[in-house]
């Protein structure tokens, strides 16, 4: 099983010293992969329900430096050579699709083909308010941006008509390195994200959930892709656990998960993220050693 790293964009791990620190270490330790989340806006006092906590809060501080992923992720694809690198995840319904085609396209480029577009629906009305986004039909219009991206990227030039955006023979480029096309992980532990996984995405990403519960998710997942014609193993199934110990691994294994991510704060100096990362790739990477 694949080990990734979601530590970077976020308080300390947003400091560039940091960013290097952690990216380098990761990739000299053999963790697969580099996340970074994403929050336009935080507020401080929000009514909405943070879905990835029992207390429906999300533990960052509002005040708190939150970078802006693919930006940051084209930081570390410029200090790194060989680990990939995904968005866990962008917020895709937050953005004109046109535009994230072209910024995904071209990280995609500068990393030489290691970036993986990881794409939620949102869960902050607050954050689609202050932005001017209707939060309603949110995850029709993923579904319906993700498909104009792919025109754009595959298509030269594209043409798209759907309900919430349009455009008819353009030309946006650079393409994705691989085939015109970016793969593509759907974030989000509901039935319906499982379902938009298995019939439009090239993965999956579970974020903090219970160990004890990934099988059944994965079984929902399985199912989904069966009835679209599809199979799990045409999926990559990435996993961030809210309680995971390294003894779990074989488990999750047999479950189907392919990688399990490892999210934490790495500490603000360099060096001691430097250690952090070696630490973590000990009892992770190489449990036991």
């Amino acid at each position: 099983m694949r080990v990734g790293l979601h530590a970077l964009g976020v308080g300390d791990g947003a400091r560039p010293e940091v960013i290097r620190a952690v990216a380098t270490a990761a990739e000299t330790h053999g963790f697969a992969r580099l996340w970074c989340g994403e929050h336009v806006v935080l507020v401080d006092a929000p009514v909405s329900r943070y879905p990835y906590s029992a207390d429906g809060r999300i533990a960052v501080p509002a005040d708190a430096d939150w970078l802006d992923p693919l930006l940051a992720l084209t930081f570390a694809a410029a200090v790194t050579s060989r680990i990939e690198l995904a968005s866990g995840v962008l917020l895709l319904p937050e953005h004109n699709p046109v535009l994230v085609a072209k910024q995904a396209a071209t990280l995609d480029v500068l990393s030489a083909g290691r970036f993986s577009l990881g794409v939620g629906v949102g869960w902050s009305a607050e954050e689609f308010a202050a932005l001017a986004v209707p939060f309603a039909k949110r995850g029709r219009r993923t579904e319906e941006y993700l498909a104009a991206m792919r025109a754009l990227w595959a298509e030269d030039p594209a043409s798209f008509a759907g309900e919430f955006t349009r455009f008819d023979v353009i030309r946006v480029n650079p393409k994705p390195l691989r085939g015109g096309r970016l793969p593509v992980v759907v974030g989000g532990n509901s039935d319906a994200a499982l379902r938009r996984a298995a019939t439009l995405a090239d993965g999956w990403y579970g974020f903090n959930v219970p160990a004890a519960d990934v099988p059944a998710r994965i079984a929902v997942l399985a199912d989904e892709c069966a009835r679209h014609g599809r199979t799990l193993d045409e999926l990559t199934v990435a996993v961030a656990l809210s309680d995971g110990i390294p003894e779990q691994l074989p488990a999750l294994g047999a479950a189907g998960v392919t990688e399990l991510v490892v999210v934490g704060a790495p500490p603000p100096a360099p060096d001691a993220a430097a250690a952090w990362v070696a630490e973590l790739a000990r009892t992770w990477i190489r449990p036991g050693e």
